[in-house]
């Protein structure tokens, strides 16, 4: 039996979580995409079909010189979370693409999360955070 490659892993992985995280109107889905060069990020509507914001390291406003370092990643990150606010959403379920979240990937998130999108959690996580130094 042939071994599965790297993509084919992360491909079932990704379909796993797809199965647990859909995206509504009220609370889209920020969808990562991670390449070797480039990030790309999304806020989707499952419901209706709809990309409601996105961002990447590929458009010609992003000023860095390679889209594959941490710095791009949080560069994308705050982007997409000032579109998606832009756009009226204040609260997304992330989808990690099936790759670990760490990294790029976890840079990205951390940068939407400080852009604005899902400050109820980031404050549910500070006040436990005290409660355990008490």
């Amino acid at each position: 039996m042939a071994q599965k490659s790297r993509a084919d892993i992360r491909k079932g992985v990704h379909t796993r979580i797809r199965k647990k995280v859909r995206g509504t109107a009220e609370r889209p889905r920020l969808a990562v995409y991670r390449s070797l060069n480039h990030i790309y990020a999304q806020v989707i509507d499952d419901v209706n079909g709809k990309t409601l914001a996105n961002a990447s390291t590929t458009e010609k406003a992003f000023d860095g010189k390679t889209g594959g370092n941490i710095e791009a990643a949080r560069a994308v990150g705050k982007s997409v979370a000032e579109r998606a606010v832009a756009a009226g959403i204040s609260s997304v379920v992330f989808d990690r693409g099936g790759y670990v979240y760490h990294g790029r990937v976890k840079a990205l998130i951390d940068a939407a999360r400080e852009g604005g999108l899902n400050q109820e959690e980031v404050s549910a996580g500070d006040a436990q955070q005290e409660g355990n130094n008490e």
